[in-house]
């Protein structure tokens, strides 16, 4: 019952009618960008900026204090500087705020005594009036559908991407870089200290959303491991759960303690949590990205018989190697399939065998990858194709694109693109767009591949 009762005030905070930004300067200062993402956003309900000597700001009614606004307040974003929050924290509680982003610092993270005093005030205050608090040192959140961003110039468009961060920063580099590797989110939440909702909150409310089918975390520690561990666990059956997790080596854990006050984490527990969850662990922003692309676009039982067709030769040598590294096999590709290489691919130069190796002339006339991908594609002993190269002019790497979309579609089975530099970037986005995953190197593609279907497999022995 207090689970169900935790998931639908979560709910109302993530769509309020109405949202206070409190401490809000008339000038271009930090706090400024949290009023201007609402505006970006194009937020329907009411904003109501409060500023004790403003009377409006950016055409808008400031108001004293939330006391002084006349209609009721869902969400309050409190800027104000340490000396002032708990006075904040108490007028929106007052007021029947349900839920408080709280951007200022100076709590636990400062390592002291009283900064760890003054947050467990913050939160007996909120919670005789039942409002919920996020952070404090924290960005706060992010929601396309609601209108709701913690910085200026986020996509509006919403997607199937649920993050939890204890990183401001990170979460919002991620939110601003991710339509760059076709990535929208449903909701993304910057946590901060956690002085109140927690990561294992909002991980069991994101498993339950609707609209969130992937889940990526990033951990600097964990407020419970037990109820953490309950609660990944059973949404690792339903929705794959991406863990960043940091502060496992002595250097991590100081870093994190003084960034948002965590507390060190044992890094053969850490181990033993994902054993025994089924989340996917990464380490690096690369990783992190990279897997959240995955599991957004892979589809459903993938195999491990793995094609691979190149240009360059020793970037197809690079693309086998990783095929082992990561306990993938390359597909015995058949004899009808080689017969029809043979007949495609040049003979100098080039490889028929797995990977296929066809050679610089490729990029020059571009039907030799077309057709190497599609006799390939075809092949029923091919699980899923890697394919590395470009074209030479404009016209080319448009077919070239065009054609690796058809036949995904057309064979079903999952194709990883794979750059080599210089290829157009609008045409990444259009791979991206048709749900094709691209990548910087074929090391990534297979690594990201390979979490995937290790997720896939964990998940179908033990929930199936």
């Amino acid at each position: 019952m207090a689970r169900q009762r935790l998931i639908a005030q979560l709910d109302s905070i993530f769509n309020p009618g109405s949202v206070a930004v409190v401490g809000v300067p008339r000038g271009l200062k930090t706090g400024k960008l949290f009023f201007m993402a609402l505006q970006d956003q194009n937020y329907r309900g009411n904003i109501y900026p409060v500023n004790p000597t403003a009377d409006n700001i950016d055409g808008l009614k400031a108001y004293p204090t939330v006391a002084d606004i006349p209609d009721p307040v869902d969400l309050a974003i409190i800027l104000v500087p340490e000396s002032g929050c708990l006075k904040a924290v108490k007028d929106c509680a007052a007021k029947g705020v349900k839920g408080a982003v709280l951007f200022t610092s100076g709590y636990k993270e400062s390592g002291t005594e009283d900064g760890r005093k003054k947050e467990e005030e913050l939160v007996r205050i909120a919670s005789r009036s039942g409002m919920r608090l996020i952070g404090p040192n924290c960005m706060g959140l992010y929601a396309p559908k609601s209108g709701l961003a913690f910085f200026p110039g986020l996509s509006r468009k919403n997607g199937s991407v649920g993050i939890v961060s204890n990183s401001g920063s990170l979460a919002n580099i991620l939110c601003t870089m991710a339509p760059q590797r076709g990535l929208y989110f449903s909701k993304a939440i910057s946590l901060g200290n956690e002085c109140d909702l927690s990561s294992s909150d909002f991980l069991e409310y994101l498993g339950q959303d609707r609209e969130t089918r992937v889940i990526g975390t990033y951990l600097e520690s964990i407020k419970d491991g037990a109820s953490f561990l309950e609660i990944v666990r059973t949404v690792s059956q339903d929705k794959p759960v991406v863990v960043w997790k940091v502060g496992l080596t002595p250097e991590g854990s100081e870093a994190a303690a003084s960034h948002t006050g965590a507390l060190a984490s044992s890094a053969d527990l850490w181990k033993g949590v994902v054993n025994q969850s089924g989340v996917i662990p990464v380490a690096g922003f690369e990783a992190w990205v990279d897997t959240l692309m995955g599991c957004s676009m892979l589809p459903d039982c993938l195999g491990n018989r793995i094609a691979i067709i190149s240009g360059p030769g020793g970037l197809a040598v690079s693309a086998a190697e990783a095929c082992g590294r990561e306990g993938l096999k390359l597909a015995h590709l058949s004899a009808g399939t080689k017969a029809e290489l043979e007949r495609i691919v040049p003979p100098t130069g080039t490889s028929l065998r797995n990977p296929v190796d066809v050679g610089l002339t490729a990029s020059l006339e571009m039907n030799i990858y077309i057709d190497s991908a599609r006799a390939v594609a075809s092949d029923e002993g091919v699980d899923a194709i890697v394919v590395i190269g470009m074209g030479m002019t404009e016209e080319s790497n448009k077919e070239y694109t065009d054609a690796m979309i058809q036949f995904q579609k057309k064979y079903g089975k999952p194709f990883l693109m794979v750059n080599i530099p210089g290829f157009d970037r609008e045409l990444v986005k259009t791979f991206l767009d048709e749900g094709i995953p691209f990548f910087e190197t074929a090391e990534r593609a297979l690594a990201t591949y390979a979490r995937v279907r290790r997720y896939q497999r964990r998940r179908d022995k033990y929930y199936s």
